[in-house]
């Protein structure tokens, strides 16, 4: 009784063009996906500093937001003075708020190391306080302003024996890179969207190296 024999069939090029088509869909809607969940992390930070939620609250949320961004592939489109920009992560974000409120811890410190300070002009804080809060009850602004914050540095550099104060308020300011926060996201990483998009280079690797194999056959039938 003769065997059957089954021959497989042969791989052409025109399927793997047709599985690449859906799989480069599929790609883009995973990696716009994680972009999404970032953002919305990202989002529940700087709420969470809009509406002044605590220190320890804010540093939880960002751990979620760091420990999600660098270990998925987030792929997102900054802003560098102007020109849009491709980089993997986050892109750069300040807790403006979070830090208002620090600078204005300090300087509430400041006013109460400074208030018995003795200078030719009298309690320089206190001089500037009062100019800066009848500016600030003027113009609407709210005990968080920055623009409070500027107008006591301002007031204060106006006094010649200020120079020993003022260096101690600009010492007590916190830095604001340490409200500026930036988590990169690696090129690659071993997640449903990572294998999804390593299956496909390598799909488009295989379909260049079928490629460069037909056209130098084909150039080599020239010379037959």
């Amino acid at each position: 009784m003769a065997k059957l024999k089954i021959k497989p069939k042969k791989l052409k090029t025109w399927w793997l063009l047709a599985t690449l088509v859906p799989l480069l869909f599929l790609d883009a809607t995973l990696l716009r996906l994680d972009h999404i969940r970032m953002a919305e992390m990202r989002d529940a930070v700087l709420t969470a500093d809009k509406e002044e939620a605590s220190d320890e609250e804010i540093a939880e949320k960002l751990k979620t937001l760091k420990e999600f961004t660098v270990s998925n592939m987030v792929i997102n489109v900054v802003d560098d003075n102007g020109e849009q920009k491709i980089t993997f992560g986050t892109g750069p974000f300040y807790l403006e708020h979070q830090y208002i409120r620090a600078a204005n811890r300090a300087l509430a410190e400041a006013e109460k190391n400074i208030a018995s300070d003795a200078n030719p002009n009298g309690n320089i804080y206190a001089l500037a306080s009062e100019t800066c809060r009848a500016q600030a009850i003027a113009n609407g602004w709210t005990w968080d302003n920055p623009n409070y914050i500027n107008c006591m540095v301002s007031e204060i550099q106006k006094y010649p024996a200020a120079d020993e104060i003022q260096d101690k308020i600009i010492a007590s300011l916190p830095s604001t890179e340490l409200y500026r926060w930036d988590f990169a996201a690696p090129i690659w990483a071993p997640t449903l969207t990572g294998f999804m998009i390593l299956i496909t280079i390598i799909l488009i690797v295989v379909i260049f190296i079928r490629f460069l194999i037909w056209a130098f056959l084909h150039l080599a039938l020239l010379f037959v």
